[in-house]
């Protein structure tokens, strides 16, 4: 299958992408997908969960209009288990994961096909370019891409083009999940990075080119914000409970500033005056915990650039809406597993305010 690719300057792509309660967002995504610059071939298989708005009847409008959208019906409506069931039905010899809520640079094709075949590698991506129509989601994209926000990883803040660990959606070599097998369909959320471990224990490359950018819009309102950042914790724990790979000191700390601010917060209530002097001076430490967090939140929100003073205050409040809900479902996922966490979130829609105001 590789040398299918490397034959052909530019070869035909199949973008594969899990949809469910998406109708504020699909018709943007797959025209970003049709306006693509690219001289090769393309089809779009999207995987339908069951969804409770409109989707399913923009997305078949859609494929009656333009033989190269495709759908399959994904009725648990789980994400490997929907980008399996596209991977399958896809005949094309690079596979392209989309996000729903992602809107690709007209020449994101091109330019990652032409990075996988320079490279050699088995996988490609790059940035996630966070943006906002709303000011809530303005606040949340701007917590996305600050390194005190989603933990610095590559494809949120950045890095220097190279082999990576993982990588954002992905732009694949078909004849990959030939050799290795496809998504791990227990995994409801993070399964894009135990691939990209079988990858490289496969003996292939993962590839990060931060050149390579897709504008992506978060929620929208603070209660789906939460339950996704929950459920990410929940899964993100269950992979460190799996693998030994999975392990980060990155993703302690998280769990550690919310241990540490939530006891802060009780020693506040305990009287000092008999407390022995060692263990007083442990409480006061404690005691400063929510404090020093509070003073990062600020800094950070003030710092941010080009943010309304209205969208600093919001980016205030969403900082500790991701920070503490992703520790609390880590901690659960590390001790006692991931069990059948979803994204309540995902599951009921996003509410989209009109007008970007």
């Amino acid at each position: 299958m590789a040398e299918m690719i490397d034959a052909a300057p530019t070869p035909e792509v199949s973008y594969v992408m899990p949809v469910l309660n998406e109708a504020n967002y699909i018709r943007e995504a797959v025209a970003s997908i049709l306006g693509q610059q690219y001289s090769g071939g393309k089809e779009i298989i999207l995987a339908l969960g069951p969804s409770t708005d409109d989707t399913t009847a923009i997305v078949e409008a859609m494929a009656a209009r333009d033989a190269r959208v495709r759908f399959v019906h994904n009725p648990q409506s789980h994400t490997p288990i929907g980008l399996n069931l596209a991977i399958r039905a896809s005949r094309n010899p690079v596979v392209i994961r989309v996000d729903a809520h992602s809107i690709l640079d007209p020449e994101y094709t091109k330019h990652g096909v032409a990075t996988l075949m320079r490279t050699d590698a088995a996988d490609v991506g790059g940035l996630m370019n966070a943006r906002g129509r709303n000011p809530l989601q303005r606040a949340v994209a701007a917590a996305y891409n600050s390194r005190y926000g989603m933990g610095g990883a590559p494809y949120h803040s950045g890095a220097s083009e190279g082999q990576a660990e993982s990588a954002y959606l992905g732009i694949f070599r078909r004849s990959i999940f030939d050799e290795i097998g496809y998504y791990d369909e227990s995994l409801w959320r993070g399964q894009d990075w135990e691939f990209c471990l079988r990858i490289r224990k496969a003996g292939h490359v993962v590839w990060f080119d931060p050149e390579l950018s897709t504008v992506y819009y978060p929620r929208e309102d603070f209660r789906s914000l939460a339950a996704q950042s929950y459920a990410s914790g929940v899964w993100r724990g269950e992979l460190a409970r799996r693998y030994s790979e999975g392990k980060s000191f990155r993703h302690l700390v998280p769990p550690v500033a919310l241990l540490a601010s939530a006891l802060g917060c009780a020693s506040w209530l305990a009287p000092l005056g008999q407390i022995p002097l060692p263990a007083k001076a442990l409480l006061g430490l404690f005691r400063l915990a929510p404090v020093a967090y509070a003073m990062l939140v600020g800094y950070t929100a003030l710092t941010m650039p080009d943010l309304s003073p209205k969208e600093r205050g919001l980016l205030a409040k969403v900082l500790p809406t991701i920070h503490f809900p992703w520790a609390a479902g880590f901690i659960r996922g590390r001790l006692r597993g991931s069990g059948e966490t979803t994204d309540a979130g995902r599951a009921t829609g996003h509410r989209l305010v009109a007008g970007g105001q």
